[in-house]
């Protein structure tokens, strides 16, 4: 099947203030995050994209323009947006600082037992892998039918959605995903098949890791 490259978007200004934003509306790349993910568009411009696919949330739409922008194609209007890739549900816990949740009984639950935690209010991590995993496969199948089993694409989304993918693809139990790094603007590649998923570069951030696993294949941003 066609390759996924995995773009979390670049820093927004909840995680320059250690605030655990969630699904909050208006929360957009800070003036760092923006440098990042232009650095990230400016690599992956060496990977003909089939397609640029993005969380609804801003600081995600911002980066995905950031990828459409620097591809050598005629740019898309906009990268098509999918819920499936949104961040996770935190309910109650959306807003709040980071140094106060983690006082919070289910912090230790999140750590080391994902997949027992539900936030109140919220969306359970588990239910939060499934329905990630559900987005990615129907996209790579349309991908594939649409450009070849050569295609490459991008997933611009969120470091707990990547995780919950990389982790699925590695063939490593959701409460294991902590262990999984993904720093803002990194590069995360899994090329599947008809065997399973292959996990060809985790939490990159230079042109050599890009080209050597995607290299440039004909395609053209949608």
């Amino acid at each position: 099947m066609a390759t996924v490259i995995l773009v979390r978007h670049g820093r927004s200004v909840a995680n320059a203030r250690g605030v655990l934003a969630g699904r909050a509306a208006g929360v957009g790349l800070d003036d760092t995050g923006r440098e990042q993910a232009t650095r990230t568009a400016e690599r992956l411009a060496a990977v003909p994209l089939a397609a640029v696919v993005s969380s609804p949330l801003l600081r995600c739409r911002q980066t995905a323009r950031l990828i459409l922008d620097h591809q050598q194609t005629t740019p898309a209007p906009a990268a098509p947006i999918d819920r499936g890739l949104i961040e996770c549900d935190y309910g109650e816990w959306q807003g709040r600082a980071l140094a106060d949740l983690a006082r919070e009984r289910l912090w230790s639950v999140v750590q080391s037992r994902p997949s027992a935690a539900t936030f109140p209010g919220g969306e359970s991590m588990a239910g939060m892998q499934a329905r990630a995993l559900t987005a990615i496969a129907r996209h790579d199948r349309r991908i594939e039918d649409d450009h070849g089993p050569g295609a490459v694409w991008a997933a611009v989304t969120h470091a707990d959605i990547i995780k919950a993918v990389l982790a699925e693809a590695s063939g490593l139990p959701l409460d294991r995903f902590q262990q999984i790094t993904v720093a803002p603007a990194s590069v995360s590649i899994v090329r599947y098949d008809a065997d399973g998923a292959t996990v060809l570069a985790r939490n990159a951030s230079d042109a050599t890791a890009l080209t050597d696993a995607a290299p440039a294949r004909p395609g053209t941003a949608s």
